[in-house]
């Protein structure tokens, strides 16, 4: 905003000047010139450069209508605060401030100015009490003869004497990077922004109620470092003893009496900013490329020799550039180091990653965050363990549990059908599966739940209130949280919160405290007083978690590359596992050394060491600016009349349901107040199940009456060379990253302009056959779109038992390997009759398509009509795994029955209904009643007389008959329940039972969910149901009432 507005009177004040001298009137320009300085006022305080004096000189060059001089002297200003040369600016303005120039004397050059240009440059903060121009102009003599033009750093100072000033300066300054904090200040400022009003009248009323008992230096060091962990903080006591807690050992890297000596401050503040400047491995690699070194060992390319030296290959060198060929190299010594086993520089560059991301441990990854994810799943996860797994994730994740042989329960996300996108998994689905678990007996086998954070369209977890509830039902439950589009969110304080190690280390912290304890007993209390085994108890409250017994378990993926610094294929995880050494620590490394190459790229493994550089240094600036382009797209989109008119970005209401968004944000620009706007955004990214983060940019295009996929391909990229990350059939996801331009943005306004502009020339020269298929595409892209299936469920052949929900991935997906079990059906009639003959059909593969760009079906799981229905929807080409030429692969019939034949061997141990049974008084005629009409037999004969169970050998059921002098007949509503594979079987046996006289009603259509069926009695007159396409059988939950008419 200062930019803009200093740029905005550049240009007022060109104009000015000009009109001035014209005698024009100038009375409106003068009124805008006005309200600029009175904005930047304020603000220009925060600032070295122009700072408020330069500011005040130009406020009286226009007072005294020195329109000229004011207008050469503004664009001085702006060269300079668009260059690197900040830092020498001030002096340059003070020499034009001094000479008596006349107007349109030559610019002076700044180069005298910028000769030590490689010296870096950065701000720092000082923060006391009291301070006297004089004090703070000795205090910027001290700190300039301490310096040295040698220095690789250096530094100017701001210098402010209150807590709100600092706190703005922060805010609003990106260049700070080290702050200078006094023992204690005053709290509130005599320049007053709205910015942090409400912020600060909090934090009186907090000191008024006696919650703050410390010096408020010690106070601003705690928030400055939950706001900024970054930044460099130091002390200055005003006392001989500091009572240096750990709190303050952690907040402030050193501590200072009295500033007793300038030096030891200078150089602390050097000392800090190279630390965070250092790139451990970069260095390394940078220092080999330039030693001479003779390479007898692998790579050819190395040192360029096989490249330069080429006939046919130069191009390759002077592409490239030597430099690379020269950092190409197999050695680990020399300054280099092992990723595999990692001692040295390497080491070192992922403990300050570590450090950056808020990890307890950083591992490096050089072949993709698909590949971080696989070595996080084999290091958790162990054959039958069971996943809770959002079906929206990466494909990595599904292959990783094959692998593995972990069992995956696949979780149902919301979904948006008018814009062809799955949102993301309610806590609700989360907490309701996993008391599923419970009430089974198998949540100990539950280990891990996998979630993406955030999604494609931008759709962000309530990261700590997931696994606070999560972790009050499984307290050891380990999460993977998928960040790979989510490295950037460190960066500022919003985001982080939001983050998968920010959680965990706040979590950890909440739980040991004793404050925690104390809220935990008060909610046990009333916790006790309701009914635990009522799950509606645990679904409709917030949980908290034992102290005693909750492990914080978190691991996070993070692609590097996609929203940092990163070349392609770099990758991190990070850890924040309190059981990492003990439990996980081995395993993780075999898992490491499985996945990762002998032979790591030493290009990405410095980059990952430079964009760490990059988070810590310029991050916060990098990403308020991503976000600041990305609200302006919104805005300009949103409002623009004709843009509207075909386009829309989706807001925070359209892409999160309302329940999920109690803090009612509806959008990102509205026309309150800014202030009361700014609140409600606080407000929902710290309380919302979910949030939206704005720069993710879901652009509605279905009122152009163009699919996403012609849009992306047909129209972005052919015409006007713009690459977008994702389509749905009427959306195109746009993204703004720290590497957006102001230029790229105005470029791509443009041409959403001009694109809008050709389609209302077009459709004023359409006839009226033309309007009707336009408005047939419209209808298509907004009205008629296809349901998004949600998960179906695993085959029975692939589950350890008919009750079970998660299933065995690993078995059927290398069944489907086996071309002799698959044969493939055209997305035609063909598969619609198949279906409708009740046959069930079973994936063999992963089928992906765009949308919603994961799996629909996985192998082993059950196609239904629903995902049928959309694949014929979507072009054949952008479904991965189906062949147009062969079809849908599934599993053959035969394939199938054999599978069933051979599951009763692979139950495992689970909580499971096992029997009824029913008092008979003649044991021989029950059994044969039940071999006839339930086509059972009898599979134990008990010790007891008159004892046994009947089955029908496929499900783990058993019908046990106990014969007994007198039977008390089962009547009506209950009832014995057996299940038939067709109408026609229901009909025979209806047939048979008329003829023996124990038929009692039916057969009809009862419709659902009883389905077609009749009722009989046995011998004992216990009554018996027999049906066709009742939800309670499983091989007929999803079979249709097609032939129940």
């Amino acid at each position: 905003m200062r930019v803009d507005i200093w740029s905005q009177l550049k240009l007022s004040t060109d104009r000015l000047q000009s009109l001035h001298a014209s005698g024009q009137d100038i009375s409106t320009l003068k009124e805008k010139i006005a309200a600029g300085f009175k904005i930047l006022e304020p603000l220009e305080l925060y600032w070295k450069f122009p700072g408020i004096n330069a500011f005040r000189r130009l406020q009286q060059h226009f007072e005294r209508q020195e329109y000229s001089r004011l207008s050469w002297e503004v664009t001085q200003i702006i060269r300079l605060m668009s260059s690197r040369a900040e830092l020498y600016a001030q002096a340059y303005m003070d020499q034009i401030f001094a000479s008596e120039q006349k107007d349109g004397q030559q610019i002076i050059s700044v180069d005298k100015y910028n000769q030590n240009s490689n010296q870096l440059d950065f701000t720092v903060l000082f923060i006391e009490d009291d301070i006297t121009p004089e004090k703070e102009k000795e205090l910027r003599q001290k700190l300039a003869e301490i310096a040295s033009d040698k220095d690789k750093f250096i530094y100017q100072i701001i210098v402010v004497s209150n807590f709100e000033d600092a706190l703005t300066a922060l805010m609003l300054n990106h260049s700070i990077q080290c702050c200078v904090i006094g023992y204690d200040f005053p709290l509130r400022s005599n320049n007053r922004l709205s910015l942090l009003e409400e912020y600060m009248s909090g934090l009186e009323q907090a000191e008024l109620a006696g919650k703050y008992y410390q010096p408020r230096g010690l106070t601003l060091g705690a928030i400055i470092h939950k706001l900024r962990p970054e930044l460099d903080l130091y002390l200055l006591s005003d006392v001989s003893v500091v009572d240096v807690d750990a709190e303050t050992n952690q907040n402030f890297r050193r501590v200072f009496y009295n500033q007793e000596d300038y030096l030891e401050v200078h150089l602390s503040i050097i000392q800090g900013i190279e630390k965070r400047y250092e790139t451990p491995f970069f260095d390394a690699l940078r220092n080999y490329s330039k030693e001479p070194t003779g390479v007898f060992h692998a790579m050819p390319i190395s040192r360029g020799n096989s490249i330069f030296k080429s006939d046919w290959i130069q191009d390759m060198g002077e592409f490239y550039g030597q430099n690379l060929f020269l950092a190409e190299t197999s050695a680990t010594s020399g300054g280099l180091d092992s990723l595999l086993h990692p001692t040295g520089t390497l080491k070192e560059a992922q403990s300050l990653a570590a450090r950056s991301f808020g990890s307890r441990q950083t591992f490096f990854v050089t072949n993709g965050t698909s590949t971080a994810n696989k070595i996080v799943v084999q290091a958790i996860l162990t054959p039958g363990d069971i996943v809770l797994v959002d079906q929206n994730c990466h494909k990595s994740h599904h292959y990783g549990i094959v692998l593995v042989g972990a069992q995956p329960l696949y979780l149902n996300a919301y979904s948006l059908k008018e814009y062809s996108i799955y949102g993301a998994i309610p806590l609700k689905e989360i907490k309701q599966q996993l008391l599923k678990f419970k009430g089974e007996g198998q949540l100990e086998q539950v280990k891990m739940l996998l979630l993406t954070n955030c999604t494609f369209n931008g759709i962000v977890y309530n990261v700590k209130g997931v696994m606070e509830e999560i972790l009050a039902i499984k307290p050891d439950l380990v999460f993977l949280w998928d960040e790979a589009w989510f490295a950037f969110a460190r960066c500022t304080s919003t985001y982080r919160e939001r983050t998968a190690m920010q959680a965990a280390t706040e979590l950890h912290t909440r739980y040991h405290s004793p404050q925690y304890r104390k809220e935990y007993a008060a909610f046990k209390e009333q916790f006790d007083r309701l009914d635990p085994e009522d799950d509606h108890t645990w679904l409709n409250q917030r949980l908290l978690p034992d102290p005693d017994q909750v492990k914080i378990r978190v691991y996070s993926t993070q692609s590097i590359h996609k929203s940092l610094s990163g070349l392609r294929q770099s990758s991190m995880i990070h850890i924040w596992d309190e059981e990492f050494n003990r439990r996980s620590e081995i395993d993780f490394l075999e898992a490491y050394m499985t996945h990762t190459t002998t032979s790591p790229n030493y290009q990405i493994l410095a980059s990952l060491d430079l964009a760490r550089r990059q988070v810590d240094l310029e991050g916060f600036k990098l990403v308020h600016s991503q976000i600041d382009m990305a609200m302006v797209v919104r805005e300009k989109v949103n409002t623009h009349p004709l843009l509207g008119k075909y386009f829309k970005i989706l807001t925070p209401e359209e892409l999160i349901p309302e329940t999920y968004r109690p803090s009612g944000l509806k959008r990102y620009q509205t026309q309150e107040d800014p202030e009361v706007e700014f609140q409600r955004i606080e407000q929902a990214w710290e309380d919302d199940e979910f949030v939206l983060d704005p720069t993710r940019l879901t652009l509605y295009i279905g009122k152009t009456g163009i699919d996403g996929y012609t849009f992306q391909n047909s129209v972005l990229m052919e015409q006007f060379n713009i690459q977008v990350n994702k389509v749905s059939l009427n959306t195109v996801l746009l993204m703004t990253n720290i590497g957006t331009t102001w230029g790229s943005v105005t470029y791509l306004l443009d041409c959403l302009h001009k694109i809008a502009e050709g389609l209302e020339q077009e459709l004023r020269q359409y006839n009226q056959v033309e309007i009707k298929l336009f408005e047939n595409k419209l209808q298509h892209l907004t009205l008629n779109l296809p349901s998004l299936p949600h998960f179906s469920e695993f085959y029975s052949g692939f589950r350890s038992h008919p009750a079970t929900r998660q299933g065995d991935l690993r078995s059927a997906y290398f069944l489907g390997l086996d071309e002799e079990k698959i044969e493939y059906l055209k997305l035609d009639n063909e598969i619609d009759e198949i279906m409708a003959s009740g046959r069930e059909l079973v994936s063999s593969t992963f089928i992906i398509p765009t949308p919603p760009a994961f799996p629909i079906l996985v192998p082993g799981q059950v196609v239904t009509g629903a995902i049928v229905f959309l694949m014929k929807q979507l072009a054949p080409d952008v479904i991965q795994g189906y062949r147009p030429d062969f079809g849908l692969p599934v599993f053959t019939q035969d394939a199938l029955d054999s599978l069933n034949k051979t599951t009763g061997s692979a139950m495992t141990k689970t909580t499971a209904f096992t029997h009824l049974a029913i008092a008979v008084t003649n044991l021989n005629a029950s059994i044969a009643f039940y071999a006839k009409y339930g086509q059972m037999s009898v599979v134990r004969l008990r010790v007891e007389p008159g004892t046994v169970w009947m089955s029908d050998n496929i499900r783990p059921f058993a019908l046990a008959l106990l014969e007994e002098e007198e039977a008390k007949p089962i009547l009506p509503p209950s009832h014995i329940g057996i299940a038939c594979v067709s109408c026609e079987q229901v009909d025979q046996l209806c047939k048979l039972a008329r003829k023996e006289g124990c038929l009692l009603e039916g057969p009809k259509d009862y419709g659902p969910p009883t389905g077609y069926a009749a009722y009989l009695r046995d011998p004992d007159g216990h009554h018996v149901e027999i049906s066709y396409g009742q939800e309670a059988a499983y091989e007929s939950r999803y079979t249709p009432y097609t032939d129940l008419a």
